[in-house]
């Protein structure tokens, strides 16, 4: 059964909106969407001051989806946007909103075939993502018509100024009727080539501005790790069974996820408990006390159901789903290096989300350092050590009369190391025979690399002018791995040959597979041996 929220916040959407949301792992409007989603729908012209990563998207995205017609197949809303990436960015988020009203979303962007282009346009879509050039670029053909568009975003505005879009930004405006026409520009400054556009083309606007200034950043270690999907679940008892833990808070984005991870931690013997927006003011209300009396080691929980929680005694904050946005990661480290203590942070991704990493980066203006995720040895080894502490503490009190008798008689029969390494089985693993778990990476085999790396093919090269540098600083770009490690590169006509060290080679082909390089989508897999 597909969970759903009752309403957005204080906001009423519709049923297939609050679904779509409800997935996406939505639970509560961030601050610039609850100023600015009620105007939107109203249909005011809108102006929202608002850096990158603080929910914009959604802002103006849930009362496009809400306001379009998903029967008529004409274009009623226009996105402009400064980038190809941001057009492609915004247009995905876009489709998931609208994915139970069956809006249709289409992008449109220079270095895409401009023929592919028209054709889904003449299919229809009611919203048109793309960058102002492309875009005027299909006016001045007639593939695209905005006789029936109601809704104009300017996404990213001074970043579109600063490119020198504003003479297109204008004439695109121009062709789309006044009459009834809202127009919604966000922007994270707001120069005065855009108070001017705003003057010439908006009918009193209403303002909302979000700042991220005075978020504060705890002193705590920040780590992260990457894993896969299909080990995560381990990954995360890994790493908890290597750290120090006292009490952690593992974030996760939807509530099915905390219950799902709540149930698999118990099943493996960690004493976990869930706290979401389903629980009631009571169950909430003991759940907390049996975190705080420490009879719960790993709180599991939602960002909503965090809010406002004033635990002293947390030593760990785990990132178990990386946040939708960059401020809600702030918000949940902060739950951690309280009252002068110790904390540390720690957050899983995938290969998928360095992206995401880095805009939190850049909005902590920190670097957050990434550790190799612990192996079942490493692991051993610490569990090797924590008995031995043990057996210590034991052999010091000396209260081990009761069990020498059996210990005498078997040494008689058996060698005393082994005896004693039988009793430690025992007490850690039961009477069952121990069987060992694999865990075995991915192998891509012999693609005729030198020794320890791995030879990607690219469907890319000559023909599309591409350079070594390019391909080392596209690599570098998307995947985060430093430039100086890529080794062999090999341009031909049509195609490209470079070869990345074998610890790397899993992240570079999932960030790098159907990615866009000059404006092309590029196919990457493993090479074949030479």
């Amino acid at each position: 059964m597909v969970e759903r929220l009752q309403s957005f916040g204080e906001i009423a959407l519709s049923k297939q909106v609050l679904q779509s949301l409800s997935e996406m792992g939505f639970e509560e409007p961030s601050p610039i969407q609850k100023e600015a989603i009620p105007l939107a729908l109203e249909g005011v012209d809108l102006i929202g001051q608002a850096q990158t990563g603080t929910g914009k998207t959604a802002a103006f995205g849930i009362p496009i989806i809400e306001k379009v017609n998903p029967k008529f197949q004409a274009v009623q809303a226009i996105i402009l946007s400064p980038t190809r990436e941001l057009a492609v960015q915004v247009s995905e988020e876009l489709a998931k909103i609208g994915k139970y009203r069956h809006v249709k979303i289409l992008p449109i962007y220079g270095g895409q075939s401009i023929d592919r282009q028209i054709r889904a346009l003449r299919f229809g879509s009611q919203v048109v993502v793309g960058t102002p050039g492309r875009i005027l670029d299909h006016l001045k053909r007639g593939t695209l018509k905005l006789q029936y568009v109601k809704m104009v975003v300017l996404d990213e505005a001074d970043e579109m100024l600063d490119m020198g879009f504003v003479e297109d930004i204008e004439h695109i405006l121009k062709e789309v009727p006044p009459e009834d026409r809202q127009v919604m520009l966000f922007s994270a400054t707001m120069p005065l080539a855009i108070r001017k556009l705003a003057q010439h083309y908006m009918k009193d606007p209403k303002s909302v501005a979000v700042s991220r200034d005075e978020l504060t950043v705890p002193l705590i270690e920040q780590v992260f790790y990457e894993t896969r999907d299909k080990i995560k679940v381990d990954a995360l008892c890994r790493i908890i069974d290597m750290e120090d833990i006292g009490q952690a808070i593992i974030f996760c984005r939807t509530k099915r996820g905390v219950d799902e991870l709540v149930a698999s931690l118990e099943a493996r013997g960690y004493f976990a408990d869930a706290l979401h927006g389903d629980l009631s003011q009571q169950q909430r209300d003991r759940v907390m006390k049996r975190f705080r009396d420490g009879k719960i080691e790993l709180l599991v929980a939602t960002d909503v159901a965090a809010r406002g929680l004033d635990i002293d005694n947390v030593t760990h904050v785990i990132n178990f789903d990386i946040p939708q946005d960059p401020e809600s990661y702030v918000h949940r480290i902060g739950r951690t290096g309280r009252a002068g203590r110790k904390g540390q942070a720690i957050t899983l991704i995938s290969s998928k989300e360095y992206r995401q990493l880095r805009l939190i980066e850049r909005l902590i203006k920190t670097r957050i350092i990434r550790k190799e995720l612990p192996s079942l040895a490493d692991v051993s080894e610490r569990q090797a050590d924590n008995l031995k502490e043990q057996l210590i503490k034991l052999l010091q009190k000396d209260h081990l009369a009761t069990y020498r008798p059996i210990v005498s008689a078997l040494v008689e029969e058996y060698d005393s190391i082994d005896v004693a390494a039988a009793a430690l089985q025992f007490a850690v693993e039961g009477a069952e025979e121990r069987t060992d778990d694999n865990d075995e990476e991915f192998s891509f085999g012999n693609t005729g690399a030198a020794q320890g790396m791995v030879r990607m093919f690219m469907n890319i090269g000559r023909l599309q002018q591409i350079r070594p540098q390019d391909i080392v600083r596209w690599i570098a770009d998307e995947s985060g791995i430093p430039g100086n490690i890529i080794g062999m590169i090999n341009i031909y006509d049509k195609f490209t040959f470079v070869e990345v060290p074998e610890e790397y080679a899993n992240r570079v082909l999932s960030c790098m597979h159907q990615n866009f390089i000059k404006g092309r989508k590029v196919n990457v897999e493993p090479a074949k041996a030479r």
